[in-house]
């Protein structure tokens, strides 16, 4: 029990009793097995240390000072310098540099591109994971940085210049050409007012330069940007029309750098940075092209094809910084709940908190370990044509689930801390306002539920890689195998299928939750989420039933607390 005596002032009223230490000064990854037992498990094994030593950074005094300082002292836009001149620079506090610098000398940025072997995309995975618990904001330009080296790969002499700057270690802040420069980080500009997620919509226009054009030519650029992420970077991954009238060619895509390749200025005006709900220690803005150069990636015409290669990396994002906020909220409230007394009691003892608490941890579970089997998936699919096949599906649907359920349950976390939770002293407000950003970015609920659709109808291995991954646990609860053969049918019925997408996603998601669960968790952790998700009716947290092994999935959840 923590507390701490008084002075002994004469008009002192009280001592301060009954409080929780600060969850703090631990290593995040020595309290959580699920994510222990999934890198080992998914092929990351080898990257044990390094994960390790994230945790433990992740986890300290500093880091929570740090997250705190970046999220208090929010970017500044300086759009000219004191003579006038046009700069379109942000300016962060310190603490958003040392993250920064923490995340790149650790290659969160680059791991399985730079390391290109089994288990890369798992290690990194789990690490961006348990940064996240520390600050999320800075996850933007880590993942878009790291998600950019598909699509430069599609124009092999973009990327032989580009890439060994993406791949370095040293974080390098100044905004100066990148020739000069021991590394770069890399943003993405794609929505604009009118269109937002239509990106067919847009009408940036790309002229280019010598006339000709085509694949890896420079063009001029003239339009805006509704959402430019992370628009400090040294580049940014864009899309644009060419053509005009009748001989519109369509979207393509751009690569556009902060400076021309003469070393000047490239027109990139930030007309403003979002205000935004949270998300707050990193910069988005609103950005227009005034003939900016930029060069084109991939074949003309296909933009959105080519820069889904991208979508797809930071969809993974998603569902890491996702699970990572789950954990966090989970640990704090499990950590307050061991420590904190009320009738008589500590919380942690009291069977409806126990039952809140235990309900919380098997949600985390179930996150952790679809993203390091989706992380599997893109460790294997250079070679694989079934982890293709079942990562283009996963992916969405795990983008949509976790993401999805990350709000509620981290408010529902925070309750667990009474008013404690709600101050800004605690962590929670921070990762309550954090919540939404990922069910929101790169593709809202409906668009996402929509891209599920689209994958099975689209690409035929997709569901049979699903099903096939969701029926390995056949066998191992009844509840599952029932569930599994009426996801089947539903997904085989043509009738509805745009009006029933939510439906389907989400019992597709949960299925394979569960699968994983029965295949590698507990037994206590798989039968709870079985009971609880598959069985339909529950509509909140703290509604495990009686049979569930409360113990077993508490001493789990942060064992040595």
């Amino acid at each position: 029990m923590h507390s701490r005596s008084g002075t002994g002032h004469p008009d002192e009223t009280h001592e301060v009793l009954n409080q929780p230490p600060p969850f703090e000064d631990v290593n995040l990854l020595d309290g959580d097995a699920a994510l222990r037992e999934g890198l080992e498990r998914e092929g990351g094994g080898w990257a044990a240390a390094r994960v390790r030593a994230i945790g433990a950074l992740a986890g300290s005094a500093r880091a929570v000072r740090l997250g705190r300082d970046a999220n208090r002292f929010a970017p500044e836009l300086r759009t000219h310098d004191r003579f006038g001149h046009r700069i379109d620079e942000v300016e962060f506090h310190p603490a958003w540099h040392e993250l920064m610098a923490i995340a790149m000398s650790h290659e969160v940025h680059c791991l399985p591109w730079r390391r290109p072997v089994a288990g890369a995309h798992v290690a990194r995975s789990a690490m961006h994971s348990l940064l996240a618990q520390a600050e999320a904001g800075t996850g933007c330009p880590i993942t878009m940085t790291f998600s950019s080296v598909p699509a430069l790969r599609r124009q092999p002499e973009i990327a032989a210049t580009w890439e060994p700057r993406i791949l370095s270690t040293t974080y390098d802040p100044r905004v100066v050409p990148a020739e000069g420069k021991t590394s770069v980080l890399v943003g993405m500009a794609m929505t604009e007012k009118q269109g937002g997620s239509d990106v067919r919509a847009n009408t940036t226009r790309a002229t280019p330069e010598d006339g000709r054009g085509g694949p890896g030519a420079g063009y001029r650029l003239v339009g805006h940007k509704w959402f430019c992420s992370a628009p400090n970077g040294d580049a940014f991954l864009t899309l644009a029309r060419t053509g005009e009238g009748a001989d519109d060619r369509g979207i393509s895509c751009f690569l556009v750098p902060r400076f021309r390749p003469d070393g000047s200025r490239n027109p990139f005006a930030i007309q403003r940075l979002k205000d935004k709900l949270g998300n707050r220690s990193n910069a988005s803005g609103e950005i227009e092209y005034r003939g900016t150069f930029a060069w084109m990636l991939g074949e003309e015409g296909r933009g959105v094809r080519t820069i889904i290669d991208m979508v797809h990396h930071t969809r993974l994002d998603c569902v890491g910084g996702s699970a990572g906020l789950m954990r966090q909220a989970t640990a704090q409230a499990v950590h307050h709940a061991r420590h904190r007394r009320a009738f008589g009691e500590r919380l942690c003892e009291q069977p409806l908190m126990r039952n809140v608490l235990a309900d919380l941890a098997i949600e985390s579970e179930a996150a952790t370990a679809l993203l390091l089997r989706l992380a599997r998936a893109y460790d294997e699919l250079p070679a694989d044509d079934g982890a293709r096949a079942f990562a283009r599906i996963a992916t969405a649907l795990g983008k949509y689930w976790v993401c999805k359920r990350t709000p509620h349950m981290v408010y529902e976390a925070m309750e667990c801390l009474g008013g404690a939770g709600y101050v800004e002293e605690s962590v929670m407000p921070r990762l309550y306002r954090e919540a939404p950003v990922n069910a929101i970015w790169e593709g809202s609920g409906n668009v996402i539920c929509l891209d599920v659709l689209r994958a099975a109808g689209r690409e035929p291995d997709a569901l049979p890689a699903l099903l096939g991954e969701i029926r390995l646990a056949r066998g191992g609860d009844r509840r599952l195998d029932a569930a599994v053969d009426a996801l089947d049918a539903e997904l085989r019925d043509p009738a509805d299928t745009e009006l029933r997408a939510r439906t389907l996603a989400e019992r597709a998601a949960t299925a394979l939750c569960a699968s994983l669960l029965v295949r590698h968790a507990p037994a206590a952790v798989a039968d709870a989420y079985c009971a609880s998700r598959l069985g339909g009716g529950r509509l909140e947290y703290g509604t495990l039933p009686a049979s569930t092994d409360f113990g077993a999935i508490l001493a789990r959840a942060l064992p040595g607390d």
